[in-house]
């Protein structure tokens, strides 16, 4: 099944039954469909059961009808362009995406809740390899699940990635917009994850940090925020570019990453201290790499905490973030220990 039959399919699949559903997606004939209702009606079985134990299903074909009957699409493996590094567009019922729902769910109430106007959150990060472009696609996925007109806008212009992630075109872009050589209709819609759409970065130019200062990208913000529910930014790194703050100041509001046993506390101070005095607003932090869940696994990344950033002490070992009443994060250092090179990574 093609992106376009797949979108079609899902948008009509939330008033049949699991059976109707996976024959017409082709992961089952109607004569196993046959036996299969037999087989419920004798021993008083759900669909799902009876076809998983007569072996003409999997509990990921269950899985996948249910979720277009409940309209949360998610995609196959093979069946998209997606990437699979996507995790949230593919495995929406894992650990990993139940904590990038937990991060949805604390800034749908820090920064998008319908009290105010806010549409647009700027995703920054000090340096390169921390995550940011990885959970800004993430979280733009499980927005877009929410059921919310989502947004995702490639603004690191250097170094774009969103067109790869997505599988998108990324010869018309964000770039091509600020340059006057094209319109908005360079927004992608995704297939299947039916509220999320993508502007790519477009073409590479050579002054990045001029375009991205025009008032014009302003006013698209403006423009795009009668269309959509959330806009979600991907920025250079703050550390390196000014680009990043001036997006961020635009936007309003940022949410920091950082990553585990490579974020410097230094640089995290300095990319703060840049968003405040841009007057930007900070809806919280997200520590890739420095998870654990309840019976002591690593995830991915911690998600927010009630602290301003979600850093565990015990793993910063000589230095450690904290909060202060006003929500502004400061150094306080603790007793020296073996592990003091840590923070020094």
């Amino acid at each position: 099944m093609d992106d376009a039959s797949e979108a079609s399919f899902s948008a009509e699949s939330s008033d049949r039954s699991i059976g109707e559903i996976l024959i017409s997606a082709g992961r089952l004939s109607p004569d196993d469909a046959s036996r299969i209702y037999k087989e419920q009606k004798k021993r008083g079985l759900r669909f799902g059961e009876a076809a998983v134990e007569l072996g003409f299903a999997t509990e990921a074909d269950i899985q996948f009808a249910l979720s277009h009957q409940f309209r949360y699409p998610y995609l196959q493996r093979g069946e998209s362009r997606v990437s699979e590094t996507v995790v949230a567009a593919y495995s929406p019922f894992s650990l990993q995406v139940e904590a990038l729902r937990a991060v949805r769910s604390q800034l749908m109430r820090r920064w998008f809740s319908e009290d105010n106007e806010r549409r647009a959150l700027a995703v920054v990060s000090p340096d390169q390899g921390e995550g940011r472009s990885w959970l800004a696609a993430n979280l733009a996925v499980v927005f877009s699940q929410l059921g919310a007109r989502t947004l995702l806008i490639d603004a690191d212009l250097r170094n774009p990635v969103q067109q790869s992630l997505f599988g998108i075109d990324n010869r018309n872009g964000l770039s091509s917009i600020l340059g006057g050589r094209a319109t908005s209709n360079v927004v992608f819609r995704i297939p299947v994850l039916n509220d999320l759409s993508i502007l790519p970065a477009g073409p590479v130019p050579p002054n990045p940090q001029e375009l991205l200062s025009r008032s014009l990208l302003g006013r698209m913000l403006v423009q795009l925020a009668n269309s959509f529910d959330v806009i979600l930014i991907d920025t250079p790194p703050a550390g390196k570019f000014a680009d990043g703050l001036g997006i961020a100041a635009l936007a309003g509001g940022a949410l920091v990453v950082s990553r585990q046993d490579k974020t410097r506390i230094r640089a995290l101070h300095e990319l703060y201290a840049g968003l405040r005095d841009a007057g930007v607003e900070i809806t919280g932090g997200v520590l890739n790499g420095g998870g654990m869940n309840s019976k002591n696994r690593r995830l991915p990344f911690a998600p927010f905490s009630e602290k301003w950033w979600a850093v565990n002490p015990a793993r910063l070992k000589a230095k450690t973030m904290a909060s202060l009443p006003d929500g502004k994060p400061h150094v306080r250092p603790v007793k020296r220990t073996k592990s003091r090179a840590l923070a020094k990574r």
